[in-house]
């Protein structure tokens, strides 16, 4: 998560009338409904679907780098809808769903809006940036800036020598099983996840390396799994600093250039000028769909791939148990033991791979709260097994 700073200046420059006059209707719906509160956790819910679609616009919220398309787009073409047995503008209503992809073959068998968002809107990503992430750290392998998935952290990030991480794999930090101790409670104003971005960071030090380096060890690295997004963005400082690479221009190296992503998107920057690389992505519905079609073609570009041949088969499966039936946890990924998996974040971002079916989900939204497995995650994995139904019974024989 990010600090976001409202001050004076935003208001002043709201009330002048050439603002007001040549802003469009997301920049005037989130001057209508600007944040009192510095963290996005404690938003309400208008204030978060004005600001989901453009946490981006304006600098003085945020400073972001720009993930560059190229010259060529990746096709996405539209055939005889998906006949799921379901309400799905019920479940959209339900969901509070944006934008919402169904892929499969490649080709686009739904595709609907909501909350007046389009095709050409960007929403933020939450921790569905943490599978981008993951994903250039096998890129960082493969071109030879990273020796070892078994490598040490502090390596990598030599201000972490003497902290908690010293002992600390790459590989934990992916599988989130690096036994420090961590609290990712998103409800909670004094968790490590809502204070660490309001961490003030030491003189020459990266803010995230700056926090994580004083947390505690409550488990010997390796033998626990805890959710961190503050690990991820860990990830994201090593892969810069063996890249020697922004994130931005290394993601738009490697995928969103050459792989034909449609737009420009937007990776927003810590107090300390690097992507917050557990969050915050900007970019169009498609264009996570097209990621989930990249990754679930082997991760190539024009028939070469882009990570280690024996990168994705564990990146994608349980490499960590996460106490939960048939469900685990790879390397940033979500992992299902049918073989599917999915980039997750917060109110109800998400891509789900179902390569059996040769199938991508992509959904945005703004659910009611951050995290609620009980009622609209619950419902989400309804619709993903709708799905795959509807999949299946596609690919039956029609007896005669």
């Amino acid at each position: 998560m990010k600090k976001w700073i409202f001050g004076a200046l935003l208001f002043v420059a709201a009330a002048a009338g050439g603002f007001w006059v040549s802003a469009d209707k997301d920049m005037k719906a989130l001057i209508s409904h600007l944040p009192k509160d510095s963290n996005v956790l404690f938003w309400s819910v208008e204030q978060r679907d004005a600001g989901f679609r453009t946490m981006d616009r304006i600098p003085i919220l945020a400073k972001a780098n720009v993930i560059a398309k190229g010259d060529t787009v990746y096709p996405l073409p539209a055939v005889e809808p998906l006949k799921i047995g379901m309400d799905v503008d019920a479940y959209m209503k339900a969901q509070r769903t944006a934008g919402l992809v169904i892929l499969q073959d490649g080709k686009v068998r739904m595709e609907k809006y909501g909350l007046d968002f389009t095709a050409q809107g960007k929403w933020t990503s939450f921790s569905v940036a943490k599978s981008f992430t993951s994903t250039m750290v096998g890129a960082a392998i493969k071109d030879g800036y990273i020796k070892s998935i078994d490598d040490k952290v502090s390596a990598y990030i030599p201000d972490l020598k003497g902290s908690a991480y010293d002992d600390v794999t790459i590989k934990q930090l992916l599988t989130m099983t690096s036994g420090v101790k961590w609290n990712e409670d998103y409800t909670d104003p004094k968790s490590d996840v809502a204070l660490f971005n309001l961490h003030k960071a030491e003189k020459g030090m990266d803010v995230t390396v700056s926090y994580m380096r004083k947390l505690p060890r409550e488990a010997p690295a390796g033998t626990k799994w805890v959710y961190k997004t503050g690990e991820t963005n860990l990830i994201g400082v090593l892969v810069s600093s063996a890249t020697k690479k922004t994130l931005s221009s290394y993601l738009s190296e490697k995928v969103w250039a050459p792989f034909g992503m449609e737009q420009d998107a937007t990776w927003l920057l810590g107090s300390t000028g690097h992507e917050i690389s557990g969050c915050c992505i900007q970019a169009s519905t498609r264009d996570y769909a097209r990621f989930g079609a990249f990754i679930m073609g082997g991760a190539k570009i024009n028939g070469v791939g882009i990570l280690p041949d024996d990168w994705l088969a564990p990146a994608t499966s349980k490499q960590a148990d996460i106490g939960m039936a048939g469900k685990g946890y790879g390397y940033q990924w979500w992992t299902y033991d049918d073989g599917s998996f999915a980039a997750q974040g917060i109110f109800g971002q998400g891509i789900f791979i179902d390569p059996k079916r040769n199938l991508v989900i992509a959904s945005n939204s703004n659910w009611p709260k951050a995290t609620d497995p009980d009622t609209v995650g619950v419902q989400r994995e309804a619709f993903y097994k709708a799905v795959q139904a509807a999949v299946d019974t596609e690919a039956k024989p029609v007896l005669k």
